[in-house]
């Protein structure tokens, strides 16, 4: 259906993320005020809610949607499932600290084996992240149900890799629910005991004068942390997983009530944007919980493939090992799953057993 000027086409969800890198309990942001005019598409703005002790962001991808999906022809089913990855990624990334990497895995039994992403935080204050995202799956299995039709059982993790010489972060639970959204939602739930919402939007847009393209949208809404310090009263969800309203108490659970009412009230074209600024829709939702809003973090696509780091993959392989990885014509070669790059090269120079250089074997 067209509303405005964009004709869109979505699957909606909501979800829990993580409280890493959100603004420090007293920062000072920059109160809101109306009418502001920036280019908000591919960025994740940080907010908080300074009456209701609840902090969030506002996520918008369009290039980067765009990018991440055109590396790979994914059916219809499969691009809904990854865009929605990736949105999930932008917003839960933005939390980590400069130099991290933060991924969010799924991994099923149904036609759709994996959804990767990988978010590399910016490596200065003031530089842009990077997100990159694939999916793995079998063709002939694929139905004409929804996107999470299509995700079978399995499980969602998400890994945190602060950099060399430290031991990443790895948590993992059940798949759960109808979509990747309530999956995370369990997740977070699970692990970090902090209530989580997102309100996302995503699908193919058509503005006037413009061609077809992807663009996201998304709202997430989180408790301070001492708000849930854990469970009172034990787990009323689904298989027994917590939820947000086992983590609150009488007070806690007034607000967290209060604001994800006033969200309910979001539209999709809002979500999704371009006409509406971020800082407007906070207003527009959340005007008297004293909204307030910190620094804005840009995000593109990246890959951080290269041969070098092909060869540093594979030296933990002998000479032997090498061989049965080279093709007729003398070379190994080798594709990146999220960029399609490929790579051509020379069984010498790789091994722990190499004969030649990297400069030597081209």
């Amino acid at each position: 259906p067209k509303r405005g000027i964009m004709a869109l086409s979505f699957y909606s969800g909501l979800l829990d993320l993580y409280r890493r890198g959100m603004p420090r309990l007293g920062a000072k942001g920059n109160p809101m005020t109306f009418g502001t005019k920036i280019a908000w598409d591919d960025t994740v703005l940080p907010f908080q809610l300074d009456k209701s002790d609840i902090r969030g962001r506002v996520a918008r991808l369009d290039g980067v949607l765009d990018n991440v999906l055109k590396q790979h022809s994914y059916p219809p089913v499969v691009e809904a499932l990854v865009a929605e990855m990736a949105l999930l990624t932008a917003l839960i990334g933005q939390t980590i600290k400069l130099r991290w990497k933060l991924s969010l895995q799924v991994q099923s039994n149904g036609p759709v084996r994996m959804i990767a992403t990988d978010y590399f935080g910016p490596k200065a204050e003031g530089e842009t992240a990077q997100i990159r995202a694939y999916a793995s799956y079998d063709a002939e299995r694929l139905t004409d149900g929804a996107p999470f039709d299509q995700v079978g059982k399995g499980y969602f993790a998400i890994l945190i890799d602060q950099g060399q010489g430290t031991k990443p972060y790895q948590g993992i639970s059940p798949l759960a629910g109808q979509s990747l959204s309530d999956s995370a939602e369990g997740y977070f739930a699970q692990s970090e005991q902090l209530p989580t919402r997102f309100a996302l939007s995503f699908g193919k847009s058509t503005e006037k004068g413009g061609g077809e393209h992807w663009r996201a949208g998304g709202v997430m809404l989180q408790h301070m942390p001492k708000a849930s310090p854990f469970a009172q009263g034990g787990a009323t969800g689904e298989d027994g997983l917590l939820t947000a309203h086992d983590l609150l108490d009488e007070d806690a659970g007034e607000n967290w009530n209060r604001v994800n009412h006033l969200l309910n009230t979001v539209e999709e074209l809002e979500l999704i944007g371009p006409s509406v600024a971020p800082t407007d829709l906070l207003l527009r939702l959340f005007h008297e919980e004293a909204p307030r809003v910190f620094d804005a973090q840009q995000v593109r696509f990246g890959c951080t493939c290269s041969a070098e780091r092909v060869r540093q993959t594979m030296s933990i392989y002998s000479a032997r090992d090498i061989d049965t990885m080279t093709t007729d014509d003398g070379r190994v070669t080798a594709d990146c799953q999220f960029c399609g790059a490929h790579y051509d090269l020379d069984p010498a120079t790789l091994g722990f057993e190499a004969t030649k250089g990297a400069d030597q074997g081209e």
